[in-house]
């Protein structure tokens, strides 16, 4: 399409059923979504836009979304650390991620609560992500606090392709993605493998990633039935974040290491299915998933013979079920539409350990654990057309969790279960065809490791330790407005508060538990995506977050949280062949101590990409870190101990740096 800018992106949204017409409208960052959404913060993520976004790790799809920030401390094939709204949510612990209706976060992950590793899914099969900041509707339940995303995998191929990609550092990726129309329906296939050594000193990162997927879609008992089969599998070496006085004694230099031996293996396989029809949605799935992962963050400091290299461990399977049923009811002046459903989760893990270990070699066991998880929902949510520009929207969910820890350690065994409801509200005004105004309001929760819930002494220290409730509750708030012209401007604005009960969780870097307070946080979210013509676009997003534990003490900085989060980007459209862009994001002083003492230094890094595409193939280079800079993609603060130092370790700042400038070179055949 000659007028296509680059922002632009395909998606199907139908209207609810109550205005008993079907649409389908095109939309994403270029449309502001008034009429369609229920707060001033959700949004949708198109593949134009993840194919034009330049990227160095497929996480960083999440970047799309407005005041996210994906960053890595670790190697390549581990989930990444995410940002948003004052949470440093590790791994993920209080954002939700799905795919298909399969959930992604892990519970009582062997890493990390909310574990959520998105190496597995291949960008070029993603269509759309939908997603929604804070936790507004009744059908997001655990990890949904700071808000959730939903990965929907593509029904419906522009173009079938293969792909190779080229790069420093012995970067190489082959992406091939087709589909052929059956009898009954339609079959989609892809595949990718990844491999790439990474520019670390003595390190080489060895990256050995494949996925593989398999889509049926067809039609079925009068809806819409879609079969998915997806394949993970992944090993790689690892540098790990470093000592800053490491660097400053000249012991190694920012991309050097102080344990080579680090890294790890990690796979998942997954089957589901779901169906639609006209009132009724159902999902059903099965995942088995490993991971195998080594890691050394204090060197010596507790094992002063041996060094302190630990290795964690993680196998399970997940069995899960989603069914909602939507109705439309009327009286003389309210046209209503109702949501209600269910959902069914169990993890069943085979092991999740700990384990001390020197070069990969296990030397002893700091615990081990067998679990049983399961998670019982249901929700209820009505829509309310107050008038054809007044929409109200109200909601209450249930949750109740059931565990069973079986530990090698006796007495940290255990059976626990906690409830949960939910109350959610939201208003929407419409005041023109351009300008909406929104108000929202939320309780939710997140899911504590069950071990943290069963357990009565230290691992390693085998003093008494404290137990944490399973379920953590939150409430949060926000109000925000749109003001759209999908053919020149899209801007919105939202301004939310966000409390959680507690922070506390299980850490599984010790096998322990890490009690911490209630926090309260707030701030301001601005968007605008601006089209000057047909050839140029710009884009700019900021956020502005204070973030506090609620308690009357001077150390009351939450450590981890960035107060301040911004990225702008300008497209330019040559022509019809020819596209770039350039991108620059930006993050703000992090707190790295709870009396805000310690602050890491802001990281400000540029990417750009330009493509040259004909009817049957396409260029596409891309110039990651463009400026080069050396700063540091996570802080932290704490004590470590090399050798020679002081038996209580020194407590200093320890980061992992962003990559340095590197230049990636893709050629892709479109049939």
């Amino acid at each position: 399409m000659k007028n296509v800018v680059i922002l632009s992106i395909s998606a199907f949204y139908y209207t609810p059923s109550y205005a008993n017409i079907e649409t389908i409208t095109v939309y994403g960052h270029r449309d502001g979504l008034i009429g369609n959404s229920i707060s001033a913060s959700s949004g949708i993520i198109g593949q134009g836009e993840i194919q034009q976004r330049p990227m160095l790790r497929s996480a960083e799809m999440l970047e799309l979304i407005p005041g996210m920030t994906v960053t890595q401390h670790s190697g390549s094939g581990k989930a990444n650390q995410y940002f948003i709204r004052g949470f440093n949510l590790d791994h993920g612990t209080d954002f939700a991620t799905s795919i298909e209706g399969m959930p992604i976060n892990m519970r009582s992950h062997g890493h990390g609560q909310g574990y959520t590793d998105l190496n597995f899914i291949i960008p070029e099969a993603i269509s759309t992500i939908n997603y929604q900041k804070g936790s507004y509707s009744a059908s997001r339940g655990d990890f949904s606090s700071a808000g959730s995303a939903q990965f929907k995998l593509a029904d419906n191929l522009k173009h079938q392709q293969i792909e190779l990609s080229i790069g420093e550092d012995n970067y190489k990726r082959a992406v091939v993605l087709g589909s052929t129309n059956l009898t009954t329906g339609k079959l989609i296939a892809a595949a990718e493998w990844q491999g790439y050594d990474g520019p670390w000193n003595k390190i080489n990162e060895d990256v050995n990633k494949k996925n593989a997927l398999l889509r049926y879609i067809g039609k079925a008992l009068n809806g819409e039935l879609s079969i998915s089969a997806m394949a993970y599998d992944n090993a790689w070496n690892s540098a790990d974040q470093i000592p800053k006085r490491a660097v400053t004694q000249g012991i190694i230099n920012q991309l050097g290491s102080l344990d080579t031996t680090l890294g790890g293996s990690s796979s998942r396989y997954s089957l589901s299915t779901n169906w639609q029809s006209e009132h009724v949605k159902a999902s059903a799935y099965i995942i088995n998933y490993d991971l195998n992962l080594y890691s050394n963050f204090s060197y010596f400091l507790n094992d002063p013979i041996n060094g302190d290299q630990f290795n964690q461990q993680d196998s399970r399977t997940i069995y899960g079920t989603n069914v909602s049923y939507q109705f439309d009811t009327q009286t003389q002046a309210i046209i209503m539409q109702h949501t209600t459903g269910i959902e069914l989760r169990h993890d069943d893990i085979d092991n999740v350990g700990l384990y001390n270990t020197k070069a990969r070699k296990r030397l002893s066991t700091v615990r081990q654990d067998a679990l049983k998880q399961t998670s019982y929902s249901t929700y209820w949510e009505s829509k309310f057309l107050l008038t054809p520009k007044f929409e109200a929207t109200a909601g209450v969910r249930y949750d109740y969790f059931d565990t069973n820890v079986t530990s090698i350690t006796a007495v940290n065994s255990g059976k626990t279960n906690d409830d949960l409801i939910s109350f959610k509200a939201s208003l929407n005004y419409r005041f023109t065809d351009l300008l909406a105004v929104y108000a929202n309001w939320g309780q939710s929760f997140h899911s504590n490791d069950a071990r943290g819930s069963t357990i009565t002494i230290d691992p390693v220290t085998e003093e008494p330790a404290q137990q944490v409730d399973l379920l953590v509750k939150s409430e949060g708030a926000e109000i925000g407005l749109r003001f759209a012209d999908d053919k020149k401007y899209n801007i919105s604005a939202a301004l939310w508060w966000l409390t959680l009960d507690s922070e506390l969780l299980f850490v599984g870097d010790a096998g322990n538990t890490e009690p911490s307070d209630a926090s309260k946080r707030y701030g301001l979210e601005l968007s605008a995506y601006y089209w000057l013509n047909d050839r140029f676009s710009l884009d700019l997003e900021t956020s502005f977050t204070h973030s506090r534990l609620d308690i009357n003490d001077k150390n009351n900085y939450i450590e981890g949280a960035v107060p301040v989060v911004a990225s702008t980007g300008l497209n330019w459209h040559i022509s019809e062949q020819w596209q770039s862009s350039i991108r620059v994001r930006h993050i703000g002083k992090r707190t790295l101590t709870d009396d805000g003492d310690k602050r890491s230094n802001p990281l400000t890094v540029v990417n750009s990409a330009i493509s040259y595409k004909q009817t049957h193939w396409k260029i596409d280079l891309e110039l990651l870190n463009l400026f080069n800079s050396t700063d540091h993609d996570i802080d932290y603060y704490y004590a470590s101990r090399l050798p020679g130092e002081p038996a209580q370790g020194v407590e200093d700042n320890h980061f992992h740096p962003i990559e340095p400038r590197t230049a990636r070179l893709s050629i892709s055949l479109l049939f």
